[in-house]
């Protein structure tokens, strides 16, 4: 319905309802869009800029859905580029889908992401359904025989299905169950050594399902300030050792496993266990629907092990193979990543290890080639709704853009905080996100467009946008990762938490209450020992040393033995 079939059934008294509902929609729509193309941004780096994405993180704090409040932000944002018309409050839904979402999906490099995801995930369904996660997690179960053995299988077990961090959970945990139930091990620790290892190495590996997701968000952040020099996935690779919570959260668990020392309620629940009280809760195993092996065919450890070396060879190839440069003499290993093509180097490895598992799964005969594909699109489910939350968030990121809301905060701190606070107050902020939602992947989608910009631009009003600061840059990364994942570990809301607790066999509220005082003895040093320090200018490396020793010291003092 136009404007000209409105004007002529003007004095039409009997034309449907629903007819001229749809009519005003599309002429509100078209001079609505016409309006937010043609007027100039009255509310441009203003105070009212900050309002999307605050909104979005306000709203997912309110409901804990990060979705709906993702697209809370958008349409305020829309609305504000409207300049807050009337015609724009009524469009604001459908220009976010058809400008915004749209554009995010339309870009090449956001293609790419989503394609390596869906691939990965796949691959892990594949991998599941054929035997090959339960041939590496058998390769370890042998070994384990004591209770100290039986805590470090596990914990070995969690970082060898680095890839995923949903498979980890649920592979361990129902695998290590009975094991640990022999050893008398509580199902409050086999929960946490589950969840403490699945979220902390998918987030840091070189190659997980999480690393698209990062990376494109660090991708799309470097775009909106310019960024000239090393690309997203070198950014990425530069943070790790700054992820200082990730990292003692995994160590961590390595000292109690080898000390047998435990602190807070772990300490009941463990005692409890050895005295032969297991404290486990029926249905709460793995869900029907999961991915299971093939019932009477073998579980080769080989049928995960190849594809997943496929998947990690042809990603370090890629990377050389798109960053070498013949015409350039002398170039060094880190300039030829750091010229490469991450996304086309994600997207070549997972292709090619999802052809090698499909390959192995059919030609040993353990699956059809219908019951592969099958595999294949029940291991894709998982990662809609990241998918979803990723492309809501490259929208939001164009609209803070063209708001220039990060151009508008580091006004208000460029002269009043000192960038080497930005990091801890950036890890805490990222904490309460993912703590209050559940949600690292939607803390991470939120934060990441938001912070990086915010950062640069203040180093650069502070005059320290060199490569000597450029630590900090790095740092600010690492800590909305890692403050996404502190939060996710003490929150009774997340879902690798609430799946931890549902492989393990545990009651959930007894595996957080459990979890917290290692996840915050664990945060405690990330801030104090790690982020501070390393936020002016002591070498990551140290950080990690001294924090490694004084989290073993301090677990032997305060921890008690069972």
């Amino acid at each position: 319905m136009l404007k000209s079939d409105l004007k002529n059934n003007k004095g039409n008294t009997n034309m449907p309802p629903a007819k001229i509902l749809i009519g005003l929609t599309a002429l509100l729509f078209a001079t609505g869009l016409q309006a937010a193309e043609a007027d100039p941004l009255i509310y441009a780096g203003t105070w009212l800029s900050v309002v999307p994405p605050l909104l979005a993180i306000g709203v997912a704090l309110l409901f804990r859905q990060v979705i709906p409040a993702l697209f809370i932000g958008l349409m305020f944002g829309v609305w504000l580029i409207g300049n807050l018309s009337w015609q724009a409050l009524w469009t604001s839904p459908l220009i976010t889908v058809q400008e915004y979402t749209v554009g995010a999906l339309a870009d090449a490099d956001h293609a790419s992401v989503i394609i390596f995801s869906l691939l990965i995930g796949g691959l892990v369904g594949i991998s599941s359904r054929n035997g090959g996660m339960v041939g590496v997690v058998n390769l370890i179960v042998n070994w384990a025989n004591t209770v100290k053995r039986a805590s470090l299988a596990t914990i070995a077990m969690g970082l060898s299905i680095f890839f995923d961090d949903y498979a980890n959970s649920l592979v361990v945990g129902n695998t290590m169950r009975p094991v640990t139930d022999k050893m008398k091990i509580s199902r409050e620790k086999l929960a946490y050594l589950v969840d403490s290892t699945a979220a902390p190495i998918a987030s840091i590996a070189f190659v997980t399902t999480w690393v698209g997701f990062e990376v494109g968000l660090i991708d799309e952040a470097l775009r909106s300030i310019n960024h000239q020099g090393d690309g997203a996935y070198i950014m990425f690779l530069q943070s790790i050792p700054y992820s200082f919570y990730p990292l003692f959260a995994i160590a961590l668990t390595i000292y109690v496993a080898t000390t047998g020392r435990d602190i807070g309620p772990m300490i009941t629940a463990e005692q409890k266990a050895r005295a032969g009280e297991i404290n486990s809760t029926e249905g709460m195993g793995l869900a029907d629907d999961d991915i299971q092996p093939i019932e009477n065919k073998p579980h080769r450890a080989i049928n995960a092990l190849i594809p997943f070396g496929v998947l990690i060879v042809v990603v370090m190839g890629g990377l050389y193979v798109t960053g070498y440069d013949p015409e350039i003499d002398n170039q060094s290993l880190k300039d030829i990543i750091g010229n490469s093509d991450a996304f086309k180097a994600m997207l070549w490895a997972s292709i090619a290890a999802t052809i090698v598992a499909v390959l192995m799964s059919v030609g040993q005969r353990i699956l059809t080639f219908d019951d592969t594909i099958e595999a294949w699109y029940e291991g894709m489910k998982p990662m809609l709704q990241a998918i979803v939350i990723l492309v809501l968030a490259w929208s939001l990121a164009a609209i803070t853009e063209q708001l220039e809301t990060s151009l508008y905060i580091s006004s208000l701190l460029e002269n009043s905080l000192s960038y080497y606070w930005l990091p801890v107050l950036t890890f805490l902020l990222a904490a309460l996100t993912a703590f209050s939602t559940g949600s690292s992947w939607g803390t991470m989608g939120i934060l990441i467009p938001l912070i990086i910009p915010i950062t640069w631009n203040v180093m650069n009003a502070q005059g320290v946008l060199d490569v000597e600061y450029l630590h900090i840059i790095h740092i600010t990364i690492a800590s909305v990762l890692a403050g996404a994942v502190w939060g996710d570990h003490c929150s009774p809301i997340s879902d690798t938490t609430i799946l931890s607790s549902m492989a393990s066999g545990c009651d959930h509220i007894e595996h957080v209450r459990t979890q917290i005082p290692y996840a915050m003895y664990a945060g405690g040093f990330a801030i104090l020992v790690g982020i501070i320090p390393a936020s002016f200018g002591l070498s990551p490396w140290i950080a990690l040393a001294i924090g490694l020793i004084g989290m073993y010291a301090g677990l032997r003092w305060l921890g008690t033995k069972v």
